[in-house]
């Protein structure tokens, strides 16, 4: 046995510290004590031990060693380790009486090794400054003469590694676990050290799986393993260390190993630690622990890396690698669960692996719906190939969710991401039915924030399906809410905005932020919304009318240079019937590069555009120049915009019926017979009447729905008249207060006239 640990664990030394404190007690009360609290009283009551101070100051000297071994800073390590060597030396009196604490030589040990190392990489010596490469030289010529002193105790170390018990101490499944109880004491407490926690464990483990204790107390250590590893930060928003995630995965990974080569391990979070049966017996191993839970941290944890990692740098490439271990560790436990989890259970990590599927978008499951070929480079693409495709995974997975789940939350977000892969795909018609069905836009305002960003991020794929699809008017509905904002950004968990990331609440948004890979092209979300228009007459977008209105007070307009001015631009030209304008400037070399090419089906895409950009011409060519025209051949616009007669015939018909052309068709002639009915002034007053009653209807419905009480009045603002609204529930509570325009007034039979407002 080693003698390395023969002196006691760091939670034995805390105890003896501990006990060398000295608190002795007043003999009387005094007038002073009585004004002290009795933590106060305490705090100026304890006397260190000569001991603590200079034991404390020698891990302070080693936690600043080791945190400049990891930026690599040498000057700073031969700083503090001439310190460390001066402070070792003034602690020579309680050395010689408690011997080298074991702290000291696994730093005297492991800074010889890292010294080494970078040595031995001179790539990295090359990148150095002068400053630090003089000082490696010297630090590594100085820890080699004074690891001299130390040689058998660095030798112990090293060579055996680190046994927990002294000489003689045998070994069984009751000794293990009360060394394992002592080391998680110290877990928490301030100056422990993390690292040299995790790495107790290791050994621990080490030492179980050599003397043959059994699975049983294996799985007990692997589990307080991984859950140091996530213990390793305190601060719950801060990331783990590439270090650490690779020891994480390495050990749920053998944990999994473990359970699935022996099914006699029963596991369980509502297993107490009284009954637990560790020792090697005809009776199953039965151990406190839930390995769903540790997953689902480690998921957490790696979407934390890489919401904390540049997006543009190669290191975020690298981190995303680990997707697939992440993915394969689910899977696997999905399996595990199937055969030994609960109905609750199952649901949790089903939608752990609906979430790593629903935003990837499988190119050859669509190309096989299209009935295209697919092709295959290797023989492991073949065999993905004729794997099981993502849509089949996500409908297997969704719908045992919907049968089974008993939370709403998990139903609604399993929901949701079914309906953003069904959009993703092209399958239109399912997401929105689905979406219908859900009535999900009733009581979202209520859920969490990752769940409003999920539907968010939902409704904008939908959009988007629907442009793809043509349906243009469907896709600015969808989009219509999150573009009209102002605040897609942040509305879609990309981004926050300046004035929120400054407020002291902006820390639950952040870390519902969506890691870069997952984000939706904003650029193309834009050009999309701008393209889509509404058929009724009234204004779809301020912010695009804006811009028309900037365009045309212009005297001198240079060729367009960003997406929005291409597509003012376009639309300039289709206002004037210009299809082929219009075109050049929607479908060029630049907006491909931006926006057309990332679509997964381009060259549709365009196809499509072109086509309603020549309908839509159409339209607005009629709108501009009909007052000029006694009649038109439909064969002559046919030939104008390129389109079929019967299109032509159509889009006219339907001009017609709805009112938008006074026109009538002379159907043996082909001809478009204008009427040159110009409406008075009165009728366009009867018009906008008409709108805004329109629009009192809505609303009133709306509040009708909500089944609230409305009582207001008129107050002057400005040169407007404006209609004050309080909104209260039927018990007369306060619940919402604002203005509205006059033409965004309540039915009229709640207003009463106010002459000096209220």
């Amino acid at each position: 046995m080693s003698r390395f640990f023969a002196t006691g664990s760091d939670s034995e030394s805390e105890e003896s510290s501990s006990a060398d404190e000295i608190t002795p007690k007043a003999p009387g009360t005094t007038y002073k004590s009585l004004l002290l609290s009795d933590d106060e009283e305490d705090t100026k009551r304890v006397v260190r031990s000569a001991k603590d101070k200079r034991f404390e100051e020698l891990t302070n000297l080693i936690k600043t060693i080791r945190n400049a071994m990891k930026i690599r800073d040498m000057a700073k390590c031969l700083e503090e380790f001439e310190q460390l060597c001066r402070a070792f030396l003034k602690s020579k009196t309680i050395v010689d009486k408690e011997g080298v604490p074991s702290f000291y030589i696994r730093l005297l040990a492991d800074l010889e090794d890292y010294l080494n190392q970078v040595w031995e990489d001179k790539e990295g010596k090359k990148k150095m400054n002068k400053h630090n490469a003089k000082a490696l030289s010297t630090l590594r010529q100085k820890i080699r003469k004074y690891n001299r002193d130390y040689e058998t105790e660095i030798t112990s170390y090293k060579e055996e590694k680190p046994k927990m018990f002294a000489k003689g101490t045998e070994i069984n499944v009751p000794v293990v676990v009360k060394k394992l109880n002592e080391i998680l004491q110290a877990r928490g407490k301030k100056g422990t050290d993390r690292a040299a926690q995790i790495e107790l464990l290791h050994a621990l483990a080490n030492i179980a799986g050599e003397n043959n204790l059994g699975q049983g107390v294996l799985v007990k250590i692997k589990f307080n393993i991984i859950a140091s590893l996530y213990d390793y930060n305190p601060n719950l928003a801060a990331f783990m260390k590439p270090e650490m995630w690779k020891k994480c995965l390495e050990c749920i990974d053998e944990l999994l190993d473990i359970l699935f080569e022996h099914n006699d391990i029963f596991i369980g979070e509502n297993i107490a630690e009284d009954s637990e049966s560790l020792i090697i017996s005809d009776q199953p191993f039965r151990v406190r622990g839930c390995i769903l839970t540790l997953v689902e941290r480690m998921d957490e944890e790696f979407t934390k890396i890489m919401q904390n990692t540049d997006p543009h740098s190669q290191e975020y490439v690298d981190n995303l690698k680990d997707e697939g271990h992440v993915c394969g560790i689910i899977d696997r436990l999905l399996d595990y669960m199937e055969t030994k989890g609960s109905t609750e259970e199952i649901c949790r990590v089903y939608l752990r692996r609906i979430m790593h599927t629903y935003y990837k978008f499988d190119y050859k499951a669509h190309r096989r719906s299209l009935g295209l070929p697919v092709e295959s480079k290797s023989e492991q693409d073949q065999e993905e190939s004729e794997g099981e495709d993502s849509a089949v995974i996500m409908d297997r997975l969704c719908k045992f969710i919907y049968a089974k789940d008993r939370t709403d939350r998990i139903r609604t977000c399993a929901i949701l991401c079914h309906i953003y892969h069904h959009a993703l795909h092209s399958r239109w018609y399912q997401a929105r039915d689905l979406m219908l069905m859900s009535h999900l836009q009733d009581n979202i305002q209520h859920a969490d924030p990752p769940v409003q960003i999920l539907y968010n991020r939902t409704m904008v794929q939908l959009g988007i399906c629907a442009f793809r699809q043509g349906m243009i008017k469907d896709a600015h509905n969808a989009l219509l809410d999150i573009q009209s904002s102002g605040r897609a950004k942040e509305l879609l968990g990309q981004g926050l905005l300046m004035r929120n990331m400054q407020e002291r609440n902006a820390e639950p948004l952040r870390i519902s932020l969506v890691p870069f890979h997952m984000h939706i092209n904003l650029e193309l979300l834009e050009c999309v919304y701008l393209v889509s228009f509404d058929a009724r007459r009234r204004m779809i977008s301020k912010q695009f009318h804006h811009q028309l209105r900037v365009g045309e007070r212009q005297p001198l307009l240079g060729p367009p240079e960003s997406m929005r001015e291409h597509v003012v631009a376009a639309s300039k030209a289709m206002k004037m019937g210009d299809w082929r304008t219009c075109h050049s400037f929607i479908i060029n070399e630049k907006m491909n590069s931006k926006v057309w090419d990332l679509f997964p089906e381009t060259q549709r895409v365009r196809e499509m555009l072109v086509r309603k950009i020549q309908e839509e011409s159409l339209r607005t060519y009629l709108f501009t120049y009909s007052s000029v025209y006694d009649s038109i051949s439909m064969g002559t616009l046919s030939e104008m915009f390129e389109l079929e007669i019967p299109t032509v015939h159509s889009i006219i018909s339907k001009m017609i019926i709805n009112e938008e052309l006074m026109a009538s068709l002379d159907q043996p002639t082909q001809t478009v017979v204008m009427h040159r009915t110009e409406p008075t002034s009165l009728q366009n007053m009867a018009l906008q009447l008409a709108e805004k009653l329109g629009s009192l209807v809505e609303n009133n419905e709306r509040v009708f729905d909500l089944k609230q009480g409305i009582y207001g009045g008129y107050f002057n603002r400005g040169a407007d008249n404006w209609f004050y609204c309080c909104i209260t529930d039927q018990k007369g509570g306060y619940q919402q207060n604002k203005s509205y325009n006059r033409g965004m007034l309540i039915k009229p039979l709640f207003i009463y006239n106010c002459t000096q407002g209220l």
